[in-house]
C-alpha cells in the first residue's frame, strides 16, 4: 500500500511547493498576498487605484490608474528583481499613492519565505529516495534513512511555513488597515500558497505514519 500511496503524495506535495517557490516575480499569476489600493479625493476629483502582488522572491505592481480632474494618467506595471527579503518600500507606496505602509511588513519575515524552496528540495529528496526503494525492492538502508529524514524535515518546515505565512499576513493586514484608513486592503491567496503548505503538511504526515506501520 505504501509503495503506491507514498510516491503519489510526495509528487503532489513537491509540485505544490514548486509552484509556490516560483511565485511572483517569477510566475506572475501566483502570489502569497496582495495589496489593493483604491484612494480617492474630492479635491480636483482625483483618485488612484492599483495593486501589488507579493511572492517568495519579490513583488509585482499592476498598472496604476490615476485620475485628476477626470483625466486619466495610467502607469505600466513592473516587477522587482528576484531577491531574498523585501519590505513595503517607497516604490510600492508611491505607486499605490499611499503613505505610512513602509514598515508594515518585516524584511526578516519575508526572508523566511525562503523556507518554501528548501521544503521543496527536501520533498524532492524524499520522492527520489522513495523511487530508489521502489525500484530496488526496499532493501537500501541509505535510501530508507534519507526518506525518513527528508520527509520529517519537510513536514516540519511545512508546518513552520504555514504558521509564519498566516501570522505574517494577519499582522500586516492589521497594520495596513490602521495606517491607510481602509483605502488599502491586504488579502492572502490561500488557494495557491497556504493551502499548498497545509496540503503538503497533511500529505507528508500521512506518509510518515504509513512508513512507521509494521
Amino acid at each position: 500500500m505504501f509503495a503506491v500511496v507514498a510516491p503519489i503524495l510526495l509528487a503532489l506535495a513537491f509540485l505544490l511547493l514548486l509552484l509556490v517557490s516560483l511565485s511572483v516575480p517569477i510566475i506572475k499569476t501566483i502570489y502569497i498576498f496582495k495589496l489593493a489600493a483604491d484612494v480617492s479625493s474630492s479635491l480636483l476629483k482625483s483618485g488612484a487605484s492599483g495593486s501589488a502582488q507579493f511572492g517568495v522572491w519579490g513583488y509585482c505592481l499592476s498598472a496604476i490608474d490615476v485620475s485628476v480632474v477626470g483625466i486619466n494618467h495610467d502607469s505600466h506595471g513592473q516587477c522587482s528583481s528576484p531577491h531574498l527579503g523585501y519590505s513595503f518600500d517607497s516604490t510600492i507606496a508611491n505607486a499605490l499613492h499611499v503613505n505610512g505602509i513602509e514598515n508594515d511588513i518585516s524584511r526578516t519575515l519575508t526572508a523566511a519565505l525562503v523556507l518554501h524552496p528548501i521544503a521543496c528540495g527536501l520533498t524532492f529528496l524524499a520522492l527520489a529516495s522513495t523511487a530508489v526503494l521502489h525500484f530496488k525492492g526496499g532493501v537500501s538502508r541509505i535510501a530508507t534513512t534519507c526518506r525518513v529524514v527528508s520527509t520529517t524535515l519537510a513536514t516540519l518546515l511545512a508546518a513552520i511555513i504555514f504558521t509564519v505565512s498566516i501570522a505574517g499576513v494577519n499582522v500586516a493586514r492589521d497594520k495596513v488597515a490602521d495606517h491607510t484608513d481602509g483605502d488599502v486592503h491586504l488579502t492572502a491567496d490561500l488557494d495557491d500558497t497556504e493551502c499548498c503548505d497545509s496540503a503538503l503538511h497533511r500529505a507528508l504526515g500521512l506518509v510518515r505514519r504509513v512508513m512507521h506501520m509494521p
